[in-house]
């Protein structure tokens, strides 16, 4: 037995099924270096998926290296907020005046899930209740109550929830009551819906609506922009809290906003962040209202969350983000990608749609025959990919989408590559489903 087999043998022994592997012969990335990864049998791939969006900036980035280093060097890898943490501080300021939210505060945690729990307690406290608006097709997590706002039966375990949740449409302009709409007239129905959910399935004091600017593992559906500052309008009569989930979609991923909820026009009260903050450390968090983050009368606090690596990782990675423009080459560089994919498709019967908001776009796949969703071809088209080198994630409500979120630093001539690979494996699945 070689010794990626005998790897793959001991992975299933003792890691849960549940957690699935990307390929039909999964792989170890063994090296990184800018957007490229090398796995343990010396392959080199372009990476398109980054480690599920966190390694925002790539590989090997000797800043975020640098800055790591040196806290490492002054022994201290954690105090525990117990103590005054300068790093912590200064990422604080820099995210609560980013955030554009009045009189922020945050609260630092290790992951997304870790941060929607926050933000929800946060608004359950400051509304004496449990009711939840969330999204369909939505992912928020994968704990008690973040698996209960989220939208996607594939990623929740129980029927039931700690929370009082009722699902908004949003992002789901497939359905058949909504085709033929425009921009404007779907807008217009989901918030008559809206308004008919606040009317009828809900009691009392509604605690938040939480929703993502793009779902991230509904395949990077989303709403058209305007949507949420038209829920923002009633949710606002009942004093409902908004908190939109930025673990995807923050730091400029999006290209036209540093927030992904920009592109609606409105400022929640609460938004949560992850993933690509510490590009690959763990760190996660909200920015909130400080009347908000201040309400909770318990003592509370997250042993791990901001600690001084993390932190160091964190401030490097925010730094190199605005002081190298990374927000405007996501949209420069998502343009070319998402262009020359809607150019390819119209040609190709297997591609159902082509969707993104710069570095995070989706390619959704469709039995060419019936138009059914097609999760055998999205397996395929990764595979495909794989193949000629290039590493893509997939998603989607039906399994029928592969989803790409480039590095930020992504250069002209890796974007050319990337999309050069892409047209090439939906040209080889569609030879195959025409066969």
């Amino acid at each position: 037995m070689s010794e990626h087999a005998n790897l793959l043998r001991r992975h299933r022994a003792v890691m849960p099924s549940w957690m699935a592997l990307n390929y039909s012969d999964p792989i170890e990335i063994v090296g990184g270096k800018g957007a490229r990864v090398t796995d343990a049998e010396g392959n080199g791939y372009l990476d398109f998926f980054t480690g599920i969006l966190t390694n925002m900036l790539g590989y090997d980035v000797p800043e975020v290296r640098d800055a790591v280093e040196r806290q490492l060097a002054t022994g201290v890898v954690h105090t525990s907020t117990a103590y005054l943490l300068r790093g912590q501080v200064e990422l604080a300021e820099k995210i609560a005046r980013l955030s554009g939210i009045p009189d922020a505060k945050v609260f630092f945690a290790n992951s997304g899930t870790e941060a929607n729990e926050t933000a929800l307690l946060l608004a359950a406290y400051a509304r004496r209740g449990g009711q939840v608006l969330a999204m369909r097709q939505s992912y928020h997590g994968r704990s008690f109550a973040a698996a209960g706002v989220t939208g996607n039966r594939a990623w929740r375990n129980l029927s039931f929830s700690p929370l009082d949740v009722h699902f908004l449409h949003g992002a789901d302009r497939h359905l058949p009551q909504f085709a033929g709409m425009s921009d404007a007239q779907y807008i217009d129905a989901c918030t008559a819906d809206l308004r008919h959910v606040l009317a009828t399935a809900t009691g009392g004091d509604v605690a938040a609506l939480i929703a993502e600017p793009v779902q991230g593992v509904g395949g990077f559906t989303m709403p058209p922009d305007g949507l949420f500052a038209a829920y923002k309008s009633v949710l606002d009569e009942y004093g409902i809290l908004f908190i939109s989930d930025e673990v995807q979609t923050g730091w400029g991923r999006t290209g036209e906003s540093f927030w992904g909820i920009g592109n609606h026009g409105v400022t929640p009260d609460m938004m949560t962040f992850a993933k690509g903050l510490g590009n690959g450390f763990a760190i996660g968090g909200v920015v909130a209202r400080g009347d908000l983050m201040d309400a909770l009368p318990a003592l509370g606090i997250s042993t791990f969350g901001g600690n001084p690596v993390s932190t160091a990782a964190a401030n490097a990675t925010l730094g190199y983000v605005l002081d190298h423009g990374l927000q405007a080459n996501a949209a420069r560089q998502g343009a070319t990608l998402i262009g020359g994919l809607r150019r390819a498709a119209g040609r190709l019967p297997v591609v159902r749609d082509v969707r993104g908001k710069g570095l995070m776009f989706a390619v959704e796949l469709a039995d060419p025959r019936t138009g059914e969703p097609s999760p055998p071809l999205a397996a395929a088209l990764m595979e495909a990919a794989r193949a000629r080198g290039l590493l893509i994630g997939k998603g989607g409500l039906y399994g029928n989408v592969v989803r790409m979120a480039p590095p930020m630093t992504l250069t002209d001539a890796e974007a050319a590559e990337g999309l050069g690979v892409l047209i090439a494996s939906l040209e080889a699945v569609q030879e195959e489903a025409a066969s």
